[in-house]
């Protein structure tokens, strides 16, 4: 009944996104699947641990993000019994991934996108299995526990599994990357496009350490056992993150300036958080890079998005 971490080495970096194998007996199963290039390393440790692909029961994706969900289809084409297990309203992205495929382009490039992850199929929808809220999945003597989690994504569930006592937390509880932590517990929030709710999130972490789980394994990155610590970081930080949506929604700034006022303002949080941490050099600005251009284009969508409702509503 072992958890392994996975790196993925997503983006040509180590230690930044991962993927577990459940072990149950003679059968196995996967949370996360990370991108097409990442597939042969999960039935590599499948291999280790001296086991098939035909006894892979489950994979499951805590949100379709692709760095989560991108390997799904390949992953499910080379473990014939398993069924990919998601969120309800992830469901219709796994079976037809056309629109997920269409925004990421409009956030990466097209051709940055085809260099992440190539090609994404769709996954046989008999073969896919909707989690609700609460509900448990009975697999050997663990029982998994499937809780949706809004904030970074309206599809995203963690997955609470009682055999390790652990929780898997997709990007609900934020990120820990190892090679930042020599200085002390540094966490930070994911706001990517496109849904990103400062109270939903908070709930969201709440609603994790409340489950009473004495570790999580989170995608970005490994096994965290300090909760409490993580939470007690991950809020004062969605507040900035919230006020920084706010003070933006109330500005008339919009298109490229509104762009701009979310990328300066996230990159002074983080520049900020670095400080205090005692984190300093190209190395740790590098591996930051990508998650501060995502979060503020994250919050300057959530500014749109909610402007967008409004409008709708004044008509209404």
């Amino acid at each position: 009944m072992t958890v392994t971490t996975i790196d993925c080495e997503y983006v040509g970096l180590p230690r930044v996104a991962a993927a577990f194998l459940l072990t149950e007996g003679d059968r196995a199963a996967f949370v996360e699947t990370n991108t097409n290039d990442a597939v042969p390393r999960l039935l590599g440790a499948l291999s280790v641990k001296g086991q098939s692909p035909e006894q892979v029961d489950w994979i499951i994706v805590t949100h379709v993000h692709l760095d989560h969900a991108g390997g799904a289809s390949a992953l499910m084409k080379a473990c014939p019994n398993a069924t990919l297990l998601c969120h309800p309203k992830a469901h219709k992205h796994l079976i037809d991934p056309s629109k997920l495929v269409a925004s990421s382009e409009e956030v990466y490039g097209k051709e940055r996108f085809a260099e992440l992850y190539g090609t994404i199929e769709g996954v046989d929808p008999d073969r896919v299995r909707i989690m609700a809220d609460e509900e448990t999945l009975e697999w050997g003597e663990r029982t998994l526990t499937f809780l949706h989690t809004r904030g970074h994504a309206n599809h995203h569930f963690c997955i609470h599994d009682s055999a390790s006592k652990g929780i898997f937390t997709g990007d609900s509880f934020g990120i820990v990357y190892p090679d930042l932590q020599a200085q002390g517990l540094f966490a930070f929030p994911t706001s990517t496009p496109t849904d990103f709710d400062a109270a939903a999130a908070r709930q969201s972490v709440a609603r994790i350490v409340g489950t009473g789980a004495k570790r999580a394994f989170l995608t970005h990155f490994g096994e965290v056992r300090d909760l409490e610590g993580v939470a007690a970081q991950l809020t004062p930080q969605l507040d900035v993150f919230g006020s920084i949506v706010d003070e933006a929604y109330s500005s008339e700034l919009d298109g490229d300036a509104l762009d701009a006022f979310c990328d300066g303002r996230v990159r002074a949080h983080f520049d900020g958080m670095l400080q205090m941490h005692g984190l300093e050099g190209d190395d740790v600005r590098e591996l930051l890079e990508l998650d501060t251009a995502l979060n503020a284009q994250g919050l300057a969508f959530a500014v749109r998005k909610r402007r967008f409702k409004a409008g709708q509503s004044k008509q209404a």
